[in-house]
């Protein structure tokens, strides 16, 4: 197979925002080493995310605030040097992207170093410029709006957002401006379905729901929560796939199906 044959099946920020206007839903799945990373790019798993998720379920912290920029770079070169297919996006974790130099410095050591294609980044309005400069350096950009754990030291808890309709106005005024400043996809976390639907409905980029609703055009979830395999508190949104398929592989493409069928997430697994 040639170069440019291989390069043709690559998802890309062009395949998922024409999976978008098609009306197609697509799926993202962590993974945060090479054996599980290629079993999710081969399942049909169409967006890999090394997120800072790897603080709690690989390194055991109770949040996302001890990763760091080497600690994502690891993981990324583990995941990227065996996906053939999928999008590799890698998180920017806490305090990385703090001004628009040192962002720019570290989503270029994760695309460079670590072979990530796409970078994902917490954060509302006051993330924007960094987005913006971002975009303009060629660097694809998922940003991340509702619950961000990067902020659970304010927050206080693990809790749903948006929920009071000045939250909601104000998060769907922040999408917009995302999307504005070059943001290619927006996840949406733990926040109310009917906000989700209509800020999904007000973008022209796709976005990836985690506890936000089937309205999303895409899900993620932790790869350990599809497999049941996380310790502490299951969060209400994810789902054990593993109990009825048998097997990883089973369990990673019924997560698949499951969602481009839009059979998951299920009401149980929403908020109002």
């Amino acid at each position: 197979m040639s170069a440019t044959a291989k390069n043709s099946n690559k998802v890309t920020v062009a395949t998922l925002k024409k999976f978008k206007q098609q009306g197609d839903k697509f799926t993202m799945l962590t993974a945060y080493d090479a054996s599980f990373a290629q079993i999710v790019d081969q399942s049909g798993v169409d967006v890999i995310l090394v997120g800072d998720s790897l603080g709690m379920v690989v390194q055991g912290h109770d949040s996302t605030i001890p990763v760091t920029v080497d600690h994502i770079l690891y993981h990324t070169q583990c995941v990227s040097r065996v996906v053939e297919r999928a999008l590799v996006i890698a998180d920017l974790p806490f305090m990385s992207f703090s001004d628009t130099s040192r962002a720019l410095d570290n989503a270029t050591r994760l695309m460079q170093e670590g072979g990530a294609r796409a970078i994902k980044l917490e954060g509302g309005g006051h993330v924007i410029p960094v987005v913006e400069i971002l975009a303009k350096h060629g660097i694809p950009v998922c940003a991340h709006l509702g619950l961000q754990p990067q902020y659970i030291n304010k927050l206080g808890s693990y809790r749903v957002q948006g929920r009071l309709e000045e939250e909601g106005a104000r998060m769907l005024d922040e999408a917009k401006a995302m999307q504005d400043a070059g943001a290619d996809m927006l996840v949406l976390e733990c926040i109310p379905s009917k906000l989700a639907k209509e800020i999904s409905q007000s973008l022209t980029i796709p976005t990836i729901g985690i506890g936000a609703g089937v309205d999303c055009d895409a899900q993620v979830l932790v790869l350990y929560d599809v497999l049941g395999i996380s310790f502490g508190r299951i969060p209400k949104f994810s789902k054990n796939f593993l109990t009825e398929a048998g097997s990883i592989e089973a369990a990673i493409k019924s997560y698949d199906s499951n969602v481009k069928q839009g059979k998951f997430p299920a009401s149980e697994h929403s908020f109002d």
